[in-house]
């Protein structure tokens, strides 16, 4: 799944750690996560989308998928 996490929070100015505990997640998953390296639950996607002031669609996809 590709995503705009790190692109977002930078853009908001919201450092890492910050975003991590907002959520309720430790910094080195949140690191994986921006990486690509780590598919966040549903659950958890909805709530780094909330905190960061955005929709699903815009912080992540998944590419290859036909998006209309």
């Amino acid at each position: 799944m590709e995503n705009r996490v790190k692109e977002i929070r930078t853009k908001l100015n919201i450092q890492q750690k910050d975003l991590a505990q907002l959520v309720g997640i430790s910094r080195q998953t949140l690191s994986l996560i921006e990486k690509g390296e780590y598919n966040p639950s549903l659950k958890l996607c909805f709530n780094i989308a909330k905190t960061l002031k955005t929709d699903l669609n815009t912080l992540f996809w998944n590419e290859g998928v036909n998006n209309r």
